[in-house]
């Protein structure tokens, strides 16, 4: 695999070949490895090396084309770019993109020093032993079905035709845990945790093993919940979970497609209780999977999205921004066309003086841990959703677990539904947040 200067040097004189003037590349060198065990014994040994690389050529006619490669040798790379040339004159005339005006501007921080790899035998090691000490845990606890140790090394770049070269280096590591309980005369009942770190030898084993065994064992008595109208307090992955489901309300590109729940003109406007603020911040330090700056070569930054209930930004591409005489916000992913997501969430509220609520002594109140089927649930469009759950009913001091229920509502009504957010703030692989509390979210029992 070539390093990324290697593809800098040998895009630059294809494109002197090809007679190209003006063009620009963002990809990734990814070295990856998994495994997964069954029953004691390993079951799944996964690893790959590849590397992805998006190409924009522009004509004299300011139009462009753009193709993708997974072929990086020096004839991959002018092929690319011989396709994305030829495309150009088959692109857009209007709202053509062009570089992002702060493809040189200095980087706000360092990406992290990779970590080295873990061996795959001590992948296997520490999940197998993940394994036997989470089914010893209880009884009922017969499997482990769905398990994971996960680690990964990648290399991003962009480059351009004026100069540019960025990159960035990074390592994650990830563990997954799942169980299935069998209980003579009951219902096979199921819970999961989830770790993330830098490296393998920094993951919090021991940490995913005891949430697993906690939720699963808090499962195995179950009842129906009565239909009706509840307080929810939303876990922080739950919270997260529907946020990205609705991340339409923020991406410049649904706005200006018209695929949005938000205008040009909602900006300004009381969208979420005045309890309620929102960042998407790239940098934030308790984020594992740091990134300085998006596919354009656009620095990463925080982002602040609601401020006390007042949507206060959208997240943009260089595009987006120029059409809606904003800033680039760092958001843009290169692909077959130029998208927006976002990248690590950060809830939290600007409120004092108000004590924390305590879920021990909640009454009739439903937390939501794990909302389940987002991806058929949810009409982002509409901003209705009902969805499936793994949750409790706090109620008499104790935690119920719901024997199967759906929760449904309006995103926007719930945004301004809130009631209280927590003080202490929880990593997810989606950002940071708190519990959050809503007054009157429709539950309803099977």
């Amino acid at each position: 695999m070539p390093t990324i200067q290697e593809l800098a040097t040998e895009a630059k004189a294809a494109a002197s070949r090809l007679g190209i003037h003006k063009f620009d590349m963002a990809g990734s060198i990814i070295d990856e490895s998994s495994v997964k065990v069954d029953q004691g014994k390993p079951d799944q040994v996964k690893a790959s090396n590849r590397c992805t690389v998006a190409v924009r050529v522009w004509n004299d006619q300011g139009s462009v084309g753009i193709t993708s490669t997974t072929n990086v040798d020096p004839v991959g790379l002018e092929l690319a770019l011989k396709t994305a040339s030829e495309a150009s004159f088959f692109g857009a005339t209007e709202n053509v993109p062009d570089f992002s005006p702060e493809f040189a501007a200095p980087l706000a921080k360092e990406s992290h020093e990779k970590l080295p790899p873990a061996g795959v035998s001590n992948l296997l090691e520490k999940l197998l032993g993940a394994e036997k000490e989470l089914k010893s845990a209880h009884p009922a606890i017969a499997s482990v079905p769905y398990n994971s140790i996960a680690q990964r090394e990648s290399d991003r770049f962009y480059l351009n035709s004026e100069g540019a070269m960025r990159t960035e280096s990074a390592s994650t590591a990830s563990m997954y845990l799942y169980t299935k309980t069998e209980v003579e005369g009951k219902k096979n009942r199921s819970a999961g945790a989830f770790r993330l770190s830098r490296g393998v030898e920094q993951l919090d084993v021991a940490g995913c093993v005891k949430e697993a065994a906690e939720k699963t064992i808090s499962h195995l008595d179950y009842e129906k919940i009565t239909t009706g109208k509840y307080t929810v307090v939303f876990s922080p992955e739950a919270f997260l979970d529907l946020l990205r489901a609705f991340s339409n309300l923020f991406n410049a590109q649904n706005i200006l497609d018209k695929q949005s729940l938000s205008t040009p003109e909602s900006l300004g406007n009381a969208i979420a209780s005045p309890l309620l603020s929102l960042a998407d911040d790239a940098l934030h330090p308790a984020n594992i999977g740091v990134t300085t700056f998006d596919g354009e070569g656009t620095p990463t930054r925080r982002t602040s999205l609601i401020t006390d209930g007042v949507l206060t930004g959208f997240l943009h591409s260089s595009g987006t921004a120029k059409r809606l005489n904003a800033n680039p916000t760092g958001n843009a992913n290169m692909g077959a066309k130029v998208t927006i997501s976002p990248h690590f969430y950060h809830v939290f509220s600007n409120a004092t003086g108000k004590p924390d609520l305590d879920l021990n002594t909640a009454e009739n109140v439903v937390l939501v841990d794990d909302l389940q089927a987002l991806h058929a649930g949810v009409k982002a469009l509409q901003g209705s959703f009902s969805l499936p759950f793994d949750g409790w009913l706090l109620k008499d001091g104790k935690r119920i677990s719901v024997e199967s229920a759906t929760v449904a509502g309006n995103f926007l009504s719930l945004l301004k539904s809130i009631t209280h957010i927590g003080k202490e703030a929880h990593l997810t692989p989606s950002g940071v947040c708190p519990y959050v509390w809503v007054e009157e979210l429709s539950i309803t029992g099977e």
